[in-house]
């Protein structure tokens, strides 16, 4: 069996991040799915802090996996962007360090609705064993933002595209609310920027 980002090195987690991660995750899941441990095959897709450094996808495929990792470079999901299918499957594999995956949605922690209106908000719960995951299937079309609950903070922020929403009127793609961080505003915006141009949209 291979193991995803065996170069990068795992930061141990101390007691005091350990107890930050579980004050910030104790909302409970706003959905049925499920978490299992496996081990997972390598990915193709290369991984950028800084946008136009990621692989991006050129189409929707029926499933997407994302690792969660904490490492010499930070804490991150990759790929940052995943795009799937209409009742396509999003795989999160914990890599290393403790993370959640948390829809940005007022259902978790009163943040600001950052998914489709018709979609249903998820949250994992706390990873803290290397390989854990968590499936979500999104069957609503449209971009989804979503967060590690206790990294959101130092930018650990990804998006799914759920087959080929028009740009124009997506939460997802809206510009984040005031409310949040300066440091989170900044990655969803990058975020953004990645989506339109995945998606061929071009602002005038």
């Amino acid at each position: 069996m291979t193991h995803r980002l065996t170069r990068r090195r795992v930061l141990a987690v101390g007691t005091a991040t350990a107890l930050a991660a579980v004050a910030g995750c104790a909302s409970g899941s706003a959905s049925d799915d499920t978490t299992t441990t496996t081990t997972t095959a390598d990915s193709p897709t290369e991984h950028g802090h800084g946008g136009g450094h990621e692989t991006m996808p050129s189409s929707p495929s029926s499933s997407a996996e994302v690792a969660m990792v904490s490492g010499s470079d930070g804490h991150h999901f990759d790929p940052h962007v995943v795009w799937v299918e209409p009742g396509g499957t999003v795989t999160w594999v914990n890599e290393s360090g403790s993370h959640t995956s948390t829809a940005y949605h007022p259902d978790n922690s009163d943040h600001p609705r950052r998914i489709p209106a018709a979609a249903d908000a998820w949250d994992s719960g706390l990873f803290t064993a290397s390989g854990a995951t968590y499936e979500h299937t999104f069957t609503e079309p449209g971009v989804y933002d979503y967060y590690c609950a206790p990294h959101e903070g130092v930018g650990m922020i990804g998006s799914v595209v759920v087959g080929e929403p028009d740009p124009h009127d997506q939460a997802g793609l809206a510009a984040p609310d005031s409310s949040l961080p300066g440091h989170v505003r900044e990655k969803l915006m990058e975020l953004n920027g990645m989506v339109d141009e995945m998606l061929g949209h071009h602002h005038d």
